[in-house]
């Protein structure tokens, strides 16, 4: 019984590829994840938070997908993004030849659509090519129904709410035979094989809203590629930053801009749902929304990088997610919305799906949306206070709300709460929180100060002040000497990395350096680094959990500014061996360097950002700078 439970066990494992092992295309309103043997396992349409339509993800028989390679087992394949783009190229080298999938999806600008185009587009570029494709579609998580329709110039799936169309590129006025093209119904889905020559280019666009198909020349479909290169090129060519590790940090911008949607500027965690921090445990959760916190970080990277559209984009998001306070026990806001600054987020139980590598349960929406989080009012005014050191200045009616939620905070600050990492083993009275609810006092009164904004300036100075006591005598163990996670107990927690780079400690203050040497010896393991010591500090979740890569991003600028320069361009630079091998990075790394969690994981990718700047800045300047690196840029130009 043991051993066929172990066989069954590896079955379930051998059919789901690795979580690193997929690339990313998008069109600023949804994206889809191919693996390296060029299938779309995950798609969710019309935008990031729809239902999917492929999820093999998550229910390798239920889950749906879209394969496209050759007719054949022995291949070898490789993948990478074309330069400076979003576009991914799939290669597949067999015996008789070479050939390519090149995917991507044209960019959608404006206002929010049902329509949308994925392309993939087949070429040879040595030999010949037997291509096989694979089609099957499951709307709404495999729970809806769908019919098949098939027409000359390609196929109808459809649901009773969405409708996709295949339609076919190749050649004009060839039959089939002639294409060297076969098209045969498999189920409720679709089989094509096709064979094409060196030189020979032909594929498919699948769309979303769009009709009957129709024909597509070849051509319109480098016509489409060519429209997409000119648009991520001209993207990427507005970053200031011409530092070390460049090409990464531009990979990072590019997966930033891929989870962002362009009609709200809202930046979703993850485009990805139920991927698991610990594979066969429970920590498996939806983020495919955009979360107070996260975005706000991402301020830091888009003005590091010379954005500032962007960061005003997610300005006037912030600002009427402010204004609507749709926040209850959360506060006057919630900690996460949907894309379009909705907020409800029910969470739901998928039982019908067997979960990645069996990782149960399989989670849509997200239970802990009505979370008290203290620390997002000091991520959100610290974003507020950098935008408003760029150029970005709040305006009246905005200050007004600003400041509303500043004497809510004065009031509510001393409240336990669940937290940054989202605890459901009951409220604390977390450091953290407490920390960034003096940032969020302390930026306010800079920003009264420095513009001349009406505030009740002496209440706000009097709770920053409380605060800072309270921290530096109740947030401080005398027995770790070390600040710690809570009041309750005397675990390490990663999240204080942050202290120097908001300034509530000086790099260099014994406090400080006593409490990294303790995280070293704790919460690091050869560079990487854990968030907390679960076991220590029980969170309300079975199982474990790997390392957290924004932590070892964090790690890298606290390094840096403490002066151990070597140690923190060392850490970084072997953080880069975790990425994938298109400079991916999901939320975790596991004990033997795989990815875990979310894929990819904008907190991540946004710290990476970060820490690149941050200690570009140092190597070139000195260790121990305190203001943010980007406003220090800023007034030297």
């Amino acid at each position: 019984m043991q051993i066929g439970g172990s066989m069954r066990k590896d079955i379930v494992m051998d059919r789901y590829p690795e979580i690193s092992e997929h690339g990313l295309i998008g069109d600023l309103q949804t994206a889809a994840l191919v693996t390296t043997d060029g299938t779309i396992d995950w798609l969710c349409c019309p935008r990031f938070d729809s239902p999917s339509v492929f999820a093999s993800l998550l229910d390798h028989d239920r889950g749906g997908h879209f394969r496209i390679g050759p007719d054949r087992d022995d291949y070898v394949s490789r993948q990478l993004y074309f330069p400076d783009t979003a576009i991914l190229i799939t290669r597949f080298m067999t015996p008789d030849g070479v050939g390519e999938i090149v995917d991507f999806m044209p960019v959608v600008e404006g206002e929010a659509t049902d329509r949308h185009r994925l392309v993939r587009l087949l070429r040879v570029v040595r030999g010949t090519m037997r291509f096989r494709m694979e089609i099957q579609p499951r709307f709404d998580y495999g729970r809806k129904t769908h019919e098949l329709q098939l027409y000359d110039d390609g196929v109808l799936f459809v649901a009773d709410d969405l409708t996709l169309t295949l339609h076919r590129a190749d050649m004009p006025g060839r039959s089939l035979h002639e294409e060297g093209t076969s098209l045969d119904r498999d189920g409720d889905g679709l089989r094509i094989t096709k064979t094409l020559r060196e030189g020979e280019i032909a594929g498919v666009v699948m769309e979303s809203a769009g009709g009957r198909p129709t024909a597509v020349h070849p051509q319109e479909v480098v016509e489409l590629f060519n429209d997409t290169v000119r648009f991520w090129r001209g993207w990427l060519s507005r970053s200031t930053y011409n530092g070390r590790w460049k090409e990464q940090v531009n990979r990072s911008a590019m997966t930033l801009k891929l989870m962002t949607y362009a009609p709200s500027g809202g930046l979703v965690a993850a485009p990805t749902a139920a991927l698991p921090e610990q594979v066969g445990g429970e920590r498996n959760w939806d983020y495919r929304y955009t979360w107070v916190r996260d975005a706000s970080f991402s301020v830091y990277a888009l003005l590091g990088l010379g954005y500032t559209d962007e960061a005003a984009t997610f300005g006037e998001w912030l600002k009427d997610r402010i204004q609507e306070q749709a926040g209850d026990a959360s506060g006057p806001l919630k900690i996460m919305y949907r894309i379009d600054g909705s907020s409800d987020l029910e969470e739901v139980v998928l039982d019908h799906l067997e979960g990645y590598r069996g990782s149960r349960p399989v989670r849509i929406g997200n239970g802990a949306a009505d979370q008290l989080q203290l620390d997002i009012y000091g991520e959100a005014i610290d974003s507020v206070y950098l935008a408003d050191t760029h150029g970005l200045q709040v305006g009246h009616e905005g200050w007004t709300q600003i400041a509303d939620m500043i004497e809510w905070l004065c009031e509510h600050w001393n409240q336990p709460e669940e937290g940054i990492w989202e605890t459901r083993g009951g409220r604390q009275e977390f450091t953290y929180g407490r920390l960034m609810s003096w940032v969020a006092l302390d930026r306010a009164v800079r920003l009264a100060q420095q513009r001349g904004r009406p505030a009740d300036l002496s209440r706000w100075i009097t709770e920053r002040d409380r605060i800072y006591t309270e921290i530096t005598e109740r947030g401080w163990s005398t027995k770790r000497e070390a600040f710690v996670q809570n009041y309750a107990n005397e675990v390490l927690d990663a999240s204080l990395l942050l202290m120097p780079l908001m300034g509530f400690v000086a790099p260099r203050d014994p406090m400080w350096l006593s409490t990294l040497r303790a995280m070293d010896q704790e919460l690091v393991s050869d560079s990487l680094v854990y968030r907390y010591d679960p076991s220590a500090s029980p969170d309300g979740l079975r199982g474990t959990e790997g390392t957290f890569s924004i932590c070892t991003f964090w790690y890298v600028d606290a390094l840096a500014r403490s002066g151990r320069l070597e140690e923190a361009r060392l850490t970084l630079e072997k953080m880069s061996t975790y990425a994938n091998h298109l400079g991916l990075y999901s939320e975790e790394i596991g004990l033997t360097g795989e990815q875990l969690g979310n894929f990819p994981q904008a907190f991540s990718h946004l710290a990476h950002i970060n820490a690149a700047l941050n200690l570009n800045f140092q190597l070139d300047h000195g260790p121990g700078w305190v203001e943010p690196v980007l406003s220090a840029g800023q007034r030297e130009r």
